[in-house]
């Protein structure tokens, strides 16, 4: 079986290992060969193969044709000319405050122009000797322009979120370096820059009318991410294996592993979904007898952890989130950032369905590691609390340790930093905090569970249990079982080997916190 990297986003190492590589070189000979356009832009959330993008591109534009035999782009006419490449990485960036970042960046500008054959004048400012090095470097180039590779050129903003007036100055020095590319057009034979967010208002944007942005461009829709056909195509050996020693028939694993792993659509017109690439890495290279959260063990987003410390999203349906505008991906205002575009632009939701007779989204989870990250996570932000401690309340449920579960829950709600706005507190606002928590656990769950006679608030299903929750605004928890014995909510699940249990959940809608609990097995 050829090796798996999980180890390297550089695609000369890559290929020089034998590691597997999903050709993906179709999609970037499509963009180096465009006659309409040579300035590009995308986003994808973190670890989905953008450096590793770049990295192959640089490749290409230094006209390394040796690594790329047999691959897709070899085999067109493209004439493996070489250029001088200004590649640019700007994850790595220090941002712990401004003046440690204006010293990291302009280092970071000064070696990486250097890099790419410019002498650097350090008298001069770091946008002064850009603007330079474009200039200079095409015209050396006998005037056929130089190509620039920007990777995660939003990645400084994003680390600052957690304070703005940072952001907002890092977000200009960022701008007064992308501007310079705005009247050397002419110089450029080739630009992309990736990131996780379209920051609207960077001067990039707004100077180069002429960018364009492919993140949701149907002929791009799969140029990151592994279809199920790439998966079969460069993986089989390694799925086979993994099947065998999880003990699942094949067709069975590979369900499992969709239902984890893949559910990512980029595109408004394109239904494919892919997976993770970092998430079938880890997977595949360790083999371990169950499929586990592997995306969010490579580290969370920074931008969207930051952007949580200070903003509440715990009223989003992340299950189904529907009539989503344009407008509502927007990242303009630093200051006025919307929960839908921070968990988009991050991963953490995806395109479910797109009309174009209204122009309206519906968003949803990607996938099962997904899911029980961000379940996770908000469960974590909405009580201030540690992932570890919302994880052991959790296990206070599975044990059915019920006196300190409900112990545990109070606490919960009563510690939530945000919580529900509304004058009218609706049940829903309580039952989505609820379900982060189940989720999180491993609980297929369904809201507003239908069923003969009416809708259950919560029904959570577990291998080890079956729980269904009525939650009350200001009535007893007597009433709350009073509604579901007379709607038979638990009829159902009579025929249940599992314990089902039936849950009633009383809350005070002048200090939103639970008041009331009771539990009874059915």
């Amino acid at each position: 079986m050829k090796p798996i990297a999980t180890d390297t986003a550089d695609f000369p190492s890559l290929r020089k290992r034998g590691c597997i590589y999903v050709d993906k070189t179709m999609y970037m000979h499509r963009l180096i060969s465009s006659v309409n356009a040579s300035l590009f832009f995308v986003s994808r959330p973190r670890r989905f193969g953008k450096s590793l993008t770049i990295s192959a591109l640089k490749a290409i534009f230094q006209g390394r044709r040796e690594l790329f035999e047999g691959l897709a782009i070899d085999k067109t006419d493209w004439a493996w000319e070489k250029y001088p490449v200004i590649h640019f990485e700007f994850n790595d960036v220090a941002t712990d405050n401004l003046r440690e970042f204006e010293l990291d960046f302009a280092a970071h500008i000064e070696k990486r122009l250097s890099d790419a054959g410019y002498v650097y004048d350090p008298s001069k400012t770091v946008q002064y000797n850009f603007g330079e090095a474009i200039a200079q470097l095409s015209a050396a180039n006998g005037g056929n322009g130089v190509v620039i590779l920007i990777d995660e050129y939003d990645a400084p903003v994003g680390h600052t979120l957690d304070n703005i007036e940072v952001a907002e100055a890092v977000r200009a020095r960022l701008s007064a370096l992308y501007s310079q590319m705005k009247n050397r057009t002419g110089d450029i034979r080739f630009m992309l820059m990736t990131g996780v967010s379209k920051f609207t208002k960077l001067s990039v944007f707004s100077a180069l009318n002429n960018i364009v942005d492919i993140s949701q461009e149907d002929g791009y829709a799969t140029m990151f991410g592994y279809t199920e056909e790439e998966l079969s195509e460069n993986f089989d050996e390694h799925l086979r294996d993994h099947a065998e020693k999880m003990r699942k028939s094949y067709e069975d694993y590979r369900a499992q592993l969709k239902k984890w792993y893949n559910g990512f659509r980029f595109a408004r017109n394109i239904p494919t979904t892919v997976y993770n690439p970092i998430s079938v890495a880890y997977t595949l290279f360790r083999k371990e007898p169950g499929f586990t959260a592997t995306w969010s063990s490579t580290g969370r987003p920074s931008m969207l952890m930051n952007y949580l410390k200070r903003e509440d999203v715990l009223r989003i349906d992340l299950e189904k989130t529907r009539g989503v505008t344009d407008a509502e991906f927007d990242v303009a205002e630093l200051r006025d950032l919307r929960p839908i575009a921070m968990l988009f632009q991050s991963g953490y939701l995806t395109i479910r369905d797109y009309s174009p007779l209204t122009g309206l989204y519906t968003l949803g989870v990607p996938d099962e590691e997904v899911r029980r990250d961000l379940s996770t996570l908000m469960t974590g932000v909405s009580a201030n609390k540690s992932t570890q401690w919302a994880s052991s309340l959790g296990g206070m449920l599975l044990s059915e340790n019920w006196d300190y579960f409900f112990d545990g829950l109070k606490s919960l709600y009563a510690a939530m930093a945000y919580g529900p706005k509304e004058k009218r507190i609706h049940e829903n606002s309580y039952a989505r905090c609820l379900s982060f928590l189940l989720a999180s656990q491993g609980f297929e769950f369904t809201m507003e569970a239908v069923s003969s006679n009416g809708r259950a608030d919560i029904v959570a299903k577990h291998p080890a249990m079956v729980c269904i929750f009525e939650l009350k605004v200001d009535d007893p928890v007597d009433a709350a079982f009073k509604q579901i014995r007379e709607k038979g909510y638990a009829e159902p699940y009579r025929a249940e080997t599992r314990p089902v249990w039936l849950i009633a959940l009383s809350f005070d809608s002048k200090t939103r916190e639970l008041v009331d609990f009771e539990v009874e097995k059915f």
